[in-house]
């Protein structure tokens, strides 16, 4: 098989992935961000209730959590670094109340990687 075929194939199983169905942390959510200026990931953890439908609401509103919602949440916490596994130590090794589940913690070391290859080559992060 040609690297190609197999590289355009590995982008629509990894697109497909994204955009299934999944339970959410009940402990809640991490939004993560580069800053290219300071030279450091920043990770915010938010706090959240989850509904019976699986939706994720706000602790203050108990309202549904909207995606392009122009509202600015407070975070929970707030941790940077340098690098993925900095962070990742921070909130599982120094922290251990903030994961619940392991497709969570997967996905945060998936992310954390990525942001840190786009810090050291100087390229725009997007969090999937």
């Amino acid at each position: 098989m040609d690297s190609n075929k197999s590289f355009e194939e590995k982008i629509k199983k990894d697109n497909d992935l994204s955009n299934r169905y999944i339970d959410l942390d009940p402990k809640g959510y991490f939004i993560i961000k580069v800053d290219l200026e300071e030279k450091k990931i920043i990770l915010e953890h938010f706090l959240n209730n989850i509904n019976d439908k699986g939706f994720a609401l706000d602790p203050e509103t108990n309202e549904p959590i909207k995606c392009d919602s122009q509202s600015k949440r407070v975070s929970n916490e707030v941790f940077e670094g340098i690098s993925a596994k900095q962070l990742g130590i921070l909130i599982t090794e120094k922290r251990n109340d903030l994961i619940t589940r392991f497709d969570h913690a997967l996905y945060l070391g998936r992310e954390l990687q990525k942001a840190e290859e786009c810090l050291y080559k100087k390229l725009p992060y997007i969090q999937d």
